[in-house]
């Protein structure tokens, strides 16, 4: 049964898939259909760019696909609206219900073997790096921006759009807020509900709290 469902949804997912490697890769790229994209995919936005960094292997990219039991994924959508870049470094699993929303001018990067399970909103106005190995939880949001900008009384801007850099082999707790400025050291865990909005220097630490600070130090942790 397990295996008919799997053929069902890639067949569902040709069109979109044949659409979206045409516009963004090269021919001899896309012929070879890197990224997979479920039919659940709202393509909103399709402008910017797309680059794969690296080996172009078949299916090493999946957007929109995956299963955590707590959402309803027949209803979930996932929503890709990109004007600026987005450039993938490797083998990487975007689940049903994410939201990339990457604008005019920025660029999320993306490492090898990143897992993001379902849920979650990345928005980009300036840049978003995710480092390889890492695992994004479900129902996360990410953002380098304010969106409204605030200026003083001279009218010098006081909120500008800042970089949010996540290092490698990092594991974000399920509803965590990841805000503008956050810098996530390698190795770290994140604990579910926690805020960052600032630069950690730790690795391999967990992270908790709102706002989110070094609870413990010297971890480790993988999947298992």
């Amino acid at each position: 049964m397990q295996t008919l469902r799997s053929v069902i949804l890639f067949l569902l997912a040709l069109p979109k898939t044949i659409i979206f490697n045409l516009r963004y890769l090269p021919l001899r790229d896309a012929l070879r259909f890197p990224i997979i994209v479920s039919h659940r995919v709202w393509l909103f936005r399709m402008k910017g760019s797309v680059a794969i960094e690296g080996p172009v292997r078949p299916r090493m990219i999946h957007l929109g696909f995956g299963q955590v039991s707590i959402f309803d994924q027949h209803r979930s959508r996932s929503i890709w609206d990109v004007g600026g870049s987005v450039v993938f470094k490797g083998r990487c699993g975007m689940g049903h219900g994410t939201k990339l929303s990457v604008h005019t001018g920025a660029v999320l990067t993306v490492g090898s073997d990143v897992n993001v399970t379902a849920e979650t909103a990345i928005i980009s106005h300036c840049a978003i790096t995710i480092g390889a190995g890492s695992l994004l939880s479900w129902d996360i949001q990410i953002m380098d921006t304010d969106f409204h900008p605030i200026h003083d009384a001279n009218g010098a801007l006081l909120n500008p759009d800042t970089p949010v850099v996540i290092g490698e082999h990092v594991w974000v707790g399920c509803r965590s807020l990841i805000l503008k400025g956050a810098v996530i050291p390698d190795g770290c865990v994140v604990a579910a509900g926690s805020l960052i909005s600032r630069a950690l220097s730790t690795p391999n630490a967990v992270i908790g709290g709102q706002p989110g600070a070094t609870m413990r130090e010297g971890i480790e942790w993988r999947e298992r």
